[in-house]
């Protein structure tokens, strides 16, 4: 016994191919012809072997959406015009969008109304502090009684409607100094910068502002991480041995550098 359910051949779409008649119609064997009237002075002639009722339910399907499609037309139609106005009824258009890998999509990133004080402690115990004098960030082993010269930086986070690489955040000292990471001579660099905050409010990634921006991720339960959206693969990073060092971008898996941190 067939298991075709007429209903769903009826409220589905018509499709040709996925239900096999494709085939059927251009065997020229056993080839019988039927005659259907679809409007005055136009009949539908198929050509197709033995019928199924899955077969005979498509066929409605077709005369019926001609019937509809022709009845919004003229009677007074040339040839070529009725031909285009079967046909339009008939076939359904879909797009298919295509991205090439060439092509780059820019995003926008716009400051949300969310900002958070934080201190950066590597996972050797090294604190992030600051040297007025160099404009560089350094991690040391603070020494009891000289929690006063950790930095306290305001991470400010981003939204943009691609995200998927992590919170994108800006890593600032007070209100005009802010971390930023560029490309030089194939390497990433870190640098502190001054920027006046309303040029911050919203940044593009097809520019050059991109360079404050940082993907930061959290692994466990205090482990982050900050990768630079502008030089992507790069992540900040302390030695893991040496004392009183600047901060530095490195490397994913870079040897003796350490790139998760405890915010605090």
């Amino acid at each position: 016994m067939s298991d075709f359910d007429l209903s769903q051949a009826l409220e589905g779409p018509l499709d040709l191919e996925d239900n096999g008649l494709d085939g059927c119609i251009f065997n020229t064997t056993e080839v019988q012809d039927e005659i259907f009237s679809i409007e005055e002075g136009l009949d539908l002639v198929v050509s197709r072997n033995p019928k199924t009722l899955r077969h005979v339910a498509i066929l409605l399907l077709a005369a019926n959406r001609m019937k509809r499609g022709l009845s919004c037309c003229s009677r007074g139609l040339r040839e070529e015009e009725l031909c285009s106005a079967i046909m339009d009824s008939l076939v359904t258009e879909t797009t298919v969008g295509n991205q090439s890998s060439s092509t780059t999509v820019t995003r926008i990133f716009h400051r949300l109304n969310s900002v958070t004080q934080c201190t950066l402690c590597d996972m050797v115990q090294k604190d992030v502090v600051y040297s007025s004098d160099e404009l560089k960030l350094q991690a040391i082993t603070l020494q009891g009684g000289q929690g006063g010269r950790k930095v306290n930086f305001k991470m400010s986070k981003y939204m943009t409607f691609s995200d998927g690489d992590g919170q994108t955040v800006v890593l600032s000292i007070g209100r005009d100094l802010h971390m930023s990471c560029s490309l030089e001579d194939g390497k990433a660099t870190l640098l502190l910068e001054k920027c006046d905050e309303g040029e911050l409010q919203k940044i593009s990634d097809d520019g050059d502002m991109d360079r404050f921006l940082f993907f930061k991720r959290t692994e466990g339960v205090s482990q982050n991480s900050f990768e630079s959206v502008k030089c992507r693969g790069w992540l900040i990073s302390t030695s893991w041995e040496e004392e009183s060092k600047p901060l530095e971008m490195c490397e994913v898996d870079s040897a003796n550098r350490l790139t998760c941190f405890k915010l605090n």
